[in-house]
């Protein structure tokens, strides 16, 4: 049984006792036993964990973990600690940098300080093979990881959702309560990134976005 120790248990108990997600269980006990997937078992959940429901003020909503060895730990865009920063985050510096004069270390990849401050790194997918990019696309995680958008669309607390490249920008379907700001874009991968994302000022946005609702903005700085 998944314990988050948070508001998400009660909130996400039906699902998580749904026959969607026990089949899905018993599909991952195979594949951690017979090949290599990321992120760690423990670091599955990891998003849901750091930002709790009541606290969530901005969604980046990704595809799938990264794929390549020590890189995934439960929060999109996010390597652990020591982990040279994928081609995709350097180019979410690189706006930064652009939008809000952000120098981030760009020896560092751990996004968890934005967790801390209400933004939930979530993926679409929360387990992926090594070296197989949306290996595990279609096996159950898009029940869980859409119910998680449509809770806080219901919220009435306003909430950003940054939604970047299309398995993301597909949810936008989700998000109907005119309550919340959505900001899309191209991915901030070095194949698509200068077909929109960059200059597309999210984090500025962001920003703006939560001190006109009354919320304290969210500090990029790493």
């Amino acid at each position: 049984m998944v314990h988050i120790n948070n508001s998400w248990d009660e909130l996400l108990k039906e699902d998580f006792n749904s026959e969607n997600y026990l089949e899905l269980r018993e599909f991952l006990k195979k594949e951690y036993f017979t090949k290599t997937i990321y992120p760690p078992m423990q670091d599955i959940f990891n998003a849901f964990k750091l930002t709790d429901y009541n606290d969530v003020k901005a969604v980046i909503l990704g595809q799938d973990p990264y794929h390549g060895k020590g890189q995934a730990h439960g929060l999109c865009f996010s390597v652990k600690q020591g982990i040279k920063p994928p081609p995709s985050l350097i180019n979410i510096y690189k706006e930064q940098k652009s939008d809000l004069g952000i120098d981030q270390p760009m020896d560092s990849g751990d996004l968890t300080k934005w967790t801390k401050q209400g933004v939930l790194m979530l993926n679409t997918v929360l387990t992926v093979r090594e070296a197989s990019p949306n290996s595990h696309k279609g096996i159950g995680w898009e029940q869980i990881t859409d119910k998680v958008i449509k809770l806080l669309n219901d919220r009435e607390k306003p909430v950003v959702f940054i939604l970047w490249g299309a398995n993301a920008r597909a949810k936008k379907n989700l998000i109907t309560n005119k309550n919340h700001l959505i900001i899309e874009s191209a991915h901030p991968s070095p194949f698509s990134a200068y077909s929109g994302f960059f200059g597309s000022r999210p984090f500025s946005r962001t920003n703006e976005f939560l001190v006109k609702n009354g919320q304290s903005p969210i500090d990029w700085q790493l």
